[in-house]
């Protein structure tokens, strides 16, 4: 009876006793997507800096725009009486330009590690698919926010002087970067050919551009322009960027910003729904992520 009572009590105790947290827990869990969303943001870092002729190339296409399609507009009179300054109203739109390229570059990254079987390597990890998108985009964001910091140096060739604001125009640069960066991740989950990609997502992105009243002022424009860039998302990103910088961005008050019906949307809310748009693309992106195989 005496060893029965032990045996028993033995039992109780090993049942009752809180089993001590494994690292297959939830706080484990946590730890290891938070390790792989800073590995591959480091990833993507390494890429930077180990491509120093791309980073220097990245400056071509801006001073281009500013130095030989901004000042041949400014000195033509060709955009028109009083529109003195038109490279500090191109500013803003190159600088989105610049982020473009970089963000979605890392989207085809990931369409070309499933071709090389890396991506099929990472899924099998213990980690979240939606980390390993998110590690990814916040990398691509960070590569397109050094691009932009880039184009911010040079601003006074724009007419846009050093100020304190800038800091919140680099923010705002990093939050448009994001929404690239998550935009690509989606066509890049879907689409399996580096080809195919690379064309759908130019073809997405150059009506995007050239509907953001990044060349023209987007209030006041007729019809189904007006309408069309109105509902482009990209408009409300430059818009935003253009409101923050400082100086004579606006062409000397010519330059008038989106209003929907007769409201003219704060920045704060115009970079929230770029915000938005980053955080819906990235849902979709890991959702589909999630059943890739």
């Amino acid at each position: 009876m005496n060893g029965t009572g032990t045996v028993r009590a033995r039992a109780r105790l090993t049942t009752s006793t809180p089993a001590r947290p494994s690292r297959t827990g939830p706080r484990g869990s946590s730890r290891r997507n938070l390790r792989a969303v800073r590995m591959l943001w480091h990833r993507e870092m390494i890429r930077l800096s180990r491509n120093k002729i791309q980073l220097v190339m990245g400056l071509v296409t801006p001073l281009m725009f500013l130095l030989v399609l901004g000042t041949g507009l400014d000195t033509s009179g060709v955009v028109g009486e009083g529109y003195d300054e038109y490279r500090s109203f191109l500013f803003p739109g190159i600088l989105v330009m610049t982020t473009q390229a970089p963000a979605i570059s890392v989207g085809v990254s990931v369409v070309w590690d499933r071709q090389v079987g890396f991506l099929r390597q990472a899924l099998v990890a213990p980690v979240r698919r939606s980390s390993l998108l998110f590690g990814l985009c916040t990398g691509g964001a960070t590569t397109g926010a050094v691009y932009g910091l880039m184009v911010l140096i040079i601003a006074p060739l724009a007419g846009v002087p050093y100020h304190p604001m800038l800091l919140v125009v680099l923010a705002e640069v990093f939050v448009v970067a994001l929404a690239f960066t998550t935009i690509g991740m989606l066509a890049a989950v879907t689409i399996k050919s580096i080809q195919t990609f690379q064309v759908v997502v130019s073809l997405a992105l150059m009506p995007l551009m050239f509907l953001s009243g990044a060349m023209f002022p987007p209030g006041g424009l007729p019809g189904w322009l007006g309408i069309a860039v109105a509902l482009n998302p990209l408009t409300y990103a430059i818009d935003g960027i253009r409101r923050t910088l400082p100086g004579d961005v606006d062409l000397g008050g010519y330059a008038e910003s989106v209003e929907i019906a007769g409201w003219t949307p704060p920045v704060a809310l115009e970079m929230g729904f770029v915000a938005l748009l980053a955080a819906t693309a990235l849902t979709l992106a890991a959702r589909r992520f999630s059943r890739a195989a």
